[in-house]
């Protein structure tokens, strides 16, 4: 079966401190250096400490109707392997193949003219994907009627806010029906009901036949989504295959282990979910007094982090999540449930501290992440990797038979005849 998108050797680089040498020249620099090349002295060829190789050898294919994840820490090359694929930006050496008529979803608001309106922006998008009027207009009201944004139809896109830009966006790309959907990390500015109904459109474009290439932070939206993954460590492709077994390597190079009492920092942790306004930079984890400060199975947890806000901030959810080996979530303790009232974090560092009364979790080792967020619009900071936590038995239950320590959650029982 041929290759829906195949790279071959695919690499990008770029100039450190200066233009770029493959960027583009408007017509008056061009004639100017035409004119003046003869007296110029040619240029030096860029030494390897003036440039950055954001992409290195990358072999990648991707089959018809497969829904494949690109993952990778912030910096890794997704992103810049995206733009290639979209025709954004061109390689510096190597080939694309691409069978089939492309629709990218990139940053926020690419390929809508602002000044034009909403209604005016789904027909250029759909003639810039190689679509006839007609076509386009088929397919108007149901383009609406999922970006459930008639209200604001005949606005400029240019007063739109990013949600609004995200879900105009995705419901273009997905209803025009390109064969080959390209979509970078744009589904995180929306809220929660509407990456539902993106992920639901996703899986039944795939069951259509299409092929998805998708950049996620979101490792839950991965493994729902794709049955392959690729993962970029500095511009070159360390691992692919199965979406699981990616993801597992994936994890497993990001967190360490959190220990009672020990601030560990986490400003580098990857992945991040959210805008970073405000930024988890560390993280401090006790538990039971009984247990030397270990968490312990119906014991206290007490999670204090320090936030770095780079701009005044509101937040109503400082949440605190345990998950498994598989990353299925066990724990979330959020204090958006304590009221919706919004706490003010002024540009500079904060403490942030909350307590779960007793956790109820067998003792083994979970996955901690922490999240802050204005519940339900927008996330600052989703750590879903900080690190892993042990918890331990409960004093005095160290002995207890094997069944005891079954399952996930310990909870109580009594008889009642």
């Amino acid at each position: 079966m041929l290759a829906a998108i195949r790279t071959q050797n695919l690499s990008k680089r770029y100039r450190l401190g200066s233009r770029s040498a493959d960027s583009y020249r408007t017509l008056r620099e061009s004639l100017m250096n035409a004119i003046g090349s003869p007296f110029r002295r040619r240029p030096a060829t860029p030494s390897d400490d003036t440039t950055f190789w954001a992409l290195k050898d990358v072999n990648v294919e991707v089959h018809p109707g497969e829904v494949v994840g690109l993952i990778g820490r912030n910096g890794a090359g997704k992103s810049t392997l995206l733009k290639v694929l979209s025709r954004v930006t061109e390689p510096t050496s190597g080939r694309v193949e691409l069978r089939g008529r492309v629709g990218s979803l990139l940053e926020v608001g690419t390929g809508f003219h602002l000044e034009l309106t909403g209604r005016e922006n789904i027909f250029l998008n759909g003639s810039i994907l190689g679509m006839s009027r007609r076509e386009i207009a088929r397919r108007f009201d149901e383009i609406v009627a999922f970006a459930e944004m008639d209200k604001f139809l005949d606005t400029p896109v240019k007063r739109y806010s990013s949600g609004m830009y995200v879900r105009l966006a995705f419901a273009i790309a997905a209803h025009l029906e390109p064969e080959i959907l390209i979509i970078d990390e744009v589904l995180a500015v929306g809220d929660a009901s509407f990456q539902r109904k993106c992920i639901g459109k996703t899986l039944e474009a795939a069951r259509g036949g299409r092929t998805i290439l998708l950049v996620s932070h979101q490792m839950d939206v991965v493994r729902r989504l794709c049955n392959r993954a690729v993962l970029l460590k500095q511009g070159e492709v360390v691992l692919q295959g199965a979406a699981e077994e990616v993801i597992n390597q994936y994890l497993a190079e990001g967190a360490g282990r959190l220990l009672p009492g020990v601030v560990t920092d986490t400003s580098r942790v990857s992945p991040r979910g959210g805008n970073l306004d405000a930024l988890v930079t560390s993280i401090l984890c006790t538990g039971d007094p009984r247990t030397h400060g270990h968490p312990c199975t119906g014991g206290p947890l007490r999670v204090e982090v320090e936030v770095e806000a780079r701009r005044p901030v509101r937040f109503n959810s400082f949440s605190v999540n345990l998950f498994d080996r598989n990353r299925t979530r066990l724990v979330s303790a959020d204090t958006v449930t304590l009221g919706d009232e919004s706490r003010l974090l002024d540009k500079g560092r904060h403490t942030l501290a909350v307590r779960i009364p007793s956790l109820h979790l067998r003792p083994g080792v979970y996955g901690l992440g922490v999240c802050l967020a204005q519940r339900p619009v927008t996330t600052f900071d989703n750590c879903e990797t900080a690190g892993d936590l042990e918890v331990l038995a409960e004093p005095g239950r160290e002995d207890e038979p094997k069944p005891y320590f079954d399952g996930a959650v310990a909870c109580g029982i009594e008889w009642v005849s």
